[in-house]
């Protein structure tokens, strides 16, 4: 039995299912030999004209750059550069439309050629069977040659993925799309270098058999590698004409017989298969030290008055191609289609660039092939599916994909849908077929991307708690190593320093804040200013010690409670902005109820004073604070005191200045209340009222003139007395406000 590289070096071929015979229309544009279009004004460069990433950026605005230089770099082998096809200024580096159906735009490098079209130094290698592989397929890669045959793969990784396991080459130069007949030209012109890259590829991958795969409408093409190939061992095997044999499993299935597994690639069955315009560049590559700034080009439909193959260099404007060659559109249905009639899209502008994949420009008449006709029905004929060349169900991918039940489109295996239109061209319903499977697949791509989002933050997600959890128990582990630690330290000490240790520590955190609590400095110096003092009176034998300093310590502390009292009562009220002008006059009132109320006790102690022995004048009575104070009667006085100032502030009726009589004192009831002298007046009155009571037991006693008159504070006071009169001074004091308030009021 012959084994599967003799049956081909024997003649076999084989046949794939399905496929159609669509009109070539291949004579119009192969009358005139390749033309050399004349260079634009302006250069139009995207940076990704290819599968894959774009490179990044290695020139900026202004550059003046040769022909061949990289113009951006590649970092993985996704990426590709792009050069210079022509040397000159880079004027700009913005977003340009793209020749794609969706007509979005793609950062462009702008270039305006200087007319020199002058040369980088060039890197050549025509000894090249003395380079490794390695260095020609970077060689390759540095080009920035891709898959010129429309699908655009970076050409340097795919030879790289099937070096060294790569048994048949095959080199498509079947070219079944009607209309274009770039690589057939390409074949009759260049067959010679054609040849010179298979042999670099022979070298770099060592296959057992090279195929050149042709159809057998190309005569001339054929004769022309028949002459070049003599002495070089390939074969070159013409198939049948029949759409889409140039597929790239098409293609292996009529030369070998072999299918390319689900989901995988021609290097999976030791297969490698190169378009005849990419090994072209190739050979450009190595040999010539050129990288890829041309391509051949088709011009052909109705529309061109000279369909013709031409040489563009990359990135010149479609427009600039219609007014040099021709173009003449027409008036009703003008339509520019980039690619062929099968796979080709309808250009959004013609100010689109001419990229690595584009192989012809396709101007039709309305007549050559009439705009689409509008979608009917679905009569179940089958045709479709007899058509496929990939034996999918066409029909019921559309139901689907129209039905947006797009895990069933996955079921009937959409993905493997080649999209070369062969289903949408044999039905007699008109349906787009083809429409519907881009946009499902594209839907597909959308939810597969946002669920591999997912669950990227899935897995950072988890690794965090994971993260936090391992952090959490070498916490733990830490603090039960520490603790395992502190006992064995305990049990090896064995009269219990540590213990002492931990309850000292804790004493002394205890006496800490105690410390810090005990009394103010100020505070605690008083009070050791009027012990001394009493200790100093003790020794001295005096009856009566002096209290000078405990008292200015009370009445201090008196002074402290009332001004934070004060202040707790004015934040109350500081959020009412209206009562800030009240609040200025209810202090008032309440310094001229405290005056009255103080001259109404001086009159009521005079009185009863006078019934005994003559008094001395108010105003220039001497009090002595030196006399002890009963600390209850102290309380209850400040208390009763607090609450006639209380009173006196809640009053509603704002008392103008009133004019005290004339033995009484005149209180300016404009200046506001200090709270220090409001308590240093209280207790003028309380040691006055003392004085008073005193006075009623002296009545023997002869008593100086009233303005002279001192008061003597060493008589002992009866304390029942003493307290009638007090209580008596403070019912008339408060008798005398309450009667005062409606003069007040009716004076405002």
């Amino acid at each position: 039995m012959l084994s599967l590289i003799e049956k081909i070096r024997h003649g076999y071929i084989w046949d794939f299912h399905g496929g159609t015979h669509p009109a070539e229309n291949k004579q119009q544009s192969v009358q005139l030999p390749v033309t050399e279009a004349t260079m634009p004004d302006e250069l139009v460069l995207p940076l990704k004209q290819h599968i894959g990433k774009p490179g990044e950026l290695t020139v900026q605005v202004g550059d003046r750059v040769l022909k061949g230089q990289a113009l951006t770099s590649y970092i993985n082998t996704f990426m590709l550069p792009v050069h210079a096809p022509t040397s000159g200024v880079i004027t700009s580096i913005e977003p340009k439309m793209m020749a794609h159906p969706s007509g979005l735009s793609e950062m462009s490098i702008i270039l305006r050629p200087d007319g020199e079209d002058k040369w980088i130094d060039k890197t050549t290698y025509p000894e090249f069977r003395s380079e490794s592989p390695e260095e020609l397929i970077e060689v390759i890669r540095n080009a920035g040659i891709s898959g010129m045959g429309g699908a655009g793969f970076p050409t340097a990784k795919k030879i790289h993925s099937g070096l060294g396991k790569t048994d048949i080459l095959i080199i498509n130069a079947a070219e079944c799309e009607p209309y274009i007949t770039a690589d057939d030209m390409l074949m009759r012109e260049k067959a010679p270098e054609i040849i010179q890259g298979i042999e670099i590829l022979q070298h770099i991958l060592r296959p057992k058999l090279v195929i050149i795969g042709i159809e057998d409408n190309k005569p001339e093409a054929i004769t022309a590698l028949e002459q070049a190939a003599i002495n070089h061992d390939l074969v070159i095997r013409v198939v049948p004409t029949k759409y889409p044999s140039g597929g790239e499993k098409q293609l292996i299935k009529i030369l070998t017989n072999q299918e390319v597994p689900k989901g995988g690639i021609p290097a999976d069955i030791n297969t490698l298969v190169q378009n005849v315009t990419s090994v072209y560049a190739i050979k450009r590559a190595i040999i010539d030290g050129e990288p890829l700034t041309e391509r051949i080009v088709t011009l052909t439909g109705n529309a061109f008055r000279y369909p013709r193959n031409v040489l563009v260099k990359l990135g010149t404007p479609v427009q600039a191609l219609l007014d040099e060659f021709g173009y003449q559109a027409e008036k009703k249905h003008p339509r520019l289609i980039m690619g062929g009639p099968m796979m080709g899209f309808t250009l959004p502008s013609a100010q689109v660039p001419i990229t690595k994949t584009a192989n012809c420009i396709l101007a039709p008449g309305a007549k050559e092939i009439p705009p689409p006709s509008p979608e009917l029905a679905c009569i179940r004929c089958s045709q479709c599916a007899d058509a496929c060349p990939v034996t999918l169900l066409p029909q019921q991918l559309q139901w689907y994909a129209k039905d947006q039940d797009y895990d069933k489109c996955e079921e009937l295996n959409l993905f493997d849908c080649m999209e070369c239109g062969v289903c949408a061209y044999v039905c007699p319903s008109e349906i787009p077929l083809v429409h519907y499977y881009r946009k499902a697949k594209a839907e597909i791509r959308e939810k597969r991307e946002e669920a591999r989002a997912a669950e990227r933050a899935k897995q950072r997600f988890e690794e965090k708690q994971a993260r936090m959890e391992r952090d959490k128990a070498e916490r733990e582990q830490r603090s039960k190593r520490a603790a395992e630690e502190r006992r064995k330290e305990m049990q090896q000490s064995q009269d219990g320093d540590a213990i002492a240790a931990a309850i000292a520590r804790v004493k002394a955190k205890q006496a800490s804040p105690a410390a810090e609590a005990g009394p103010k400095p100020a505070v605690a110096a008083a009070i050791a200013r009027a012990k001394a003092k009493q200790a100093e009176a003790a020794k001295a034998n005096s009856d009566i010690p002096d209290n000078s300093e405990m008292a200015k310590l009370r009445e201090e502390r008196k002074r402290q409670a009332q001004q934070r009292k004060a202040e707790k009562e004015a934040a109350k009220t500081s959020s009412d902005s209206s009562a800030s002008v009240a609040e200025g006059k209810e202090d008032k009132k309440a310094a001229v109820a405290a005056a009255i109320a103080r001259a109404k006790a001086k009159k009521a102690q005079q009185a009863e004073a006078e019934t005994s022995e003559p008094q001395p004048a108010p105003d220039t009575e001497k009090v002595d604070t030196d006399a002890p104070v009963d600390p209850k009667k102290a309380v209850v006085a400040a208390a009763i005191a607090r609450a006639k100032a209380k009173k006196a502030k809640q009053a509603e009726a704002e008392t103008s200045e009133p004019q005290p009589a004339p033995d009484t004192e005149k209180v300016d009831t404009d200046a506001p209340v200090d709270p220090k002298k409001a308590a240093v007046a209280a207790a003028i009155a309380r040691a006055k009222a003392k004085k008073a009571k005193q006075a009623e037991a002296e009545t023997s006693e002869p008593q100086p003139a009233p303005d002279t008159e001192k008061v003597d504070t060493d008589t002992p006071v009866d304390p029942k007395k003493a307290a009638v009169a007090a209580a008596i001074a403070r019912a008339k004091a408060k008798k005398a406000a309450q009667n005062k308030q409606p003069d007040t009021k009716e004076k405002e």
